[in-house]
């Protein structure tokens, strides 16, 4: 498989150099972390001067005589080399036992720039402040965009390039395989993974049936609000006895696993978030595919679970904008800026257009407000309104 350079977070790890932070990489499983990490170390032996690079990465077998804390804090300081800078990397941190007494250890002693991955149930990111006495620098992994998937395939006609997006995602290691039923069979293995084995490790769950049956409902109702009590009374019905407690307790898990985004509902004219009803976007729209089938392919929905990550990808808070019971996909809010976004499938016809059109005509503020949907034309307006072909606006043209 051929490797791109992913200069979002390439930009973000050099940034941070040389801080005294515990850098932290992060992401849904097999989104591509580790080869981040090896990207920056050819980064660190290229262009930085007396370089000692302290790499280990437990996923070889020459590394398992490392996997306690105490082999771990003698290898890298038997490594350590004076008058040099000093870089540690360590991949899949979570394999060494006690791994956060080591690099406590190792931030405590000044010595070290410290680069960790690990598995997604290990390094959540409510767990950091826990994990580690020093402050951490958290660098969220995503699965690839659009604009990735074109530099790795550089498909000639874009609006074609995302038509198969939409089909095959963002999870590059399915892009081995030929054939889309071979590319689904990968991907299903990797969502089954991170459910049956990190998140039932982690939290010990002896039953995965409930859990999974939340995941295929959150997957199939992706765009929808949803509420805790609505999810109970289905999966009740479907003989699952199971408490509002308990589903809110696992959609936490899901999340904080990066397998789910929750965005919450925003007021515009209250100016105040919403406590009921949340909207749940999965990490990569392949998984709903992938584990449920391309029977109703939805387009609506897809489109704005790609524009969801793809906004947060870029950095921006996002939320669910509610105006005069009318509702707008998305409140985009970066370094004190805002963007109101509707999301469409098609607006081909007057009636729909008029139907996305109207709930941002509403909003009196100045910030911009944009319709992104497939046009499959360039870039143009309506009553002020800039309506956007989505391939377009995910390769930032």
């Amino acid at each position: 498989m051929k490797l791109i350079k992913r200069e979002n977070y390439m930009n973000k790890l050099i940034k941070v150099m040389n801080t005294p932070d515990i850098k932290v990489i992060t992401g849904i499983r097999r989104s591509g972390k580790s080869k981040l990490l090896e990207e920056f170390k050819n980064y660190i032996e290229e262009n930085i001067k007396d370089n000692n690079i302290i790499h280990i990465n437990y996923n070889l077998s020459k590394n398992d005589i490392l996997k306690n804390h105490e082999a771990l804090i003698k290898y890298v300081n038997n490594n350590y080399k004076e008058n040099k800078n000093n870089f540690l990397l360590i991949d899949e941190v979570q394999m060494c036992q006690n791994f956060e007494t080591a690099i406590n250890n190792f931030h405590a002693e000044e010595k070290y720039d410290i680069y960790i991955t690990g598995s997604n149930a290990f390094l959540m990111s409510s767990d950091l402040s826990t994990l580690f006495t020093g402050r951490t620098f958290n660098i969220e992994v995503y699965p690839f965009s659009f604009k990735e998937y074109q530099d790795y395939y550089k498909y000639e006609n874009i609006d074609e390039a995302f038509d198969k997006y939409v089909y095959e995602g963002g999870m590059s290691g399915s892009y081995f395989y030929q054939t889309i039923e071979e590319k689904y069979q990968y991907i299903k293995e990797v969502f089954n993974t991170l459910i049956i084995r990190d998140i039932k490790q982690k939290y010990k769950i002896r039953n995965t049936n409930i859990i999974e049956n939340l995941t295929n409902y959150l997957m199939d109702n992706i765009s929808n609000l949803t509420s805790s009590n609505n999810i109970t009374k289905v999966l009740n019905n479907h003989n699952m006895t199971i408490t509002n407690k308990t589903i809110d307790k696992y959609i936490e898990y899901l999340c904080h696993a990066f397998s789910f985004y929750k965005v919450r509902r925003y007021d515009i004219k209250g100016k105040k978030l919403l406590s009921t009803q949340n909207k749940y976007y999965l990490a990569d729209h392949s998984f709903r595919y992938a584990l449920l089938g391309t029977h109703n392919m939805d387009y609506g929905r897809i489109y704005e679970n790609i524009v969801a990550i793809e906004l947060l990808r870029r950095g921006y808070n996002l939320y669910v904008g509610t105006l005069y019971k009318k509702e707008i996909d998305f409140v985009a809010e970066y370094q004190g800026k805002k963007v109101y976004i509707q999301v469409s499938d098609d607006i081909a016809r007057e009636e729909t257009l008029k139907r996305e059109v109207e709930p941002l005509l509403k909003i009196k503020d100045a910030f911009p407000k944009i319709i992104i949907a497939r046009t499959k034309h360039d870039t143009y307006e309506y009553e002020g309104i800039k309506i956007i072909n989505i391939a377009s606006w995910l390769l930032d043209k």
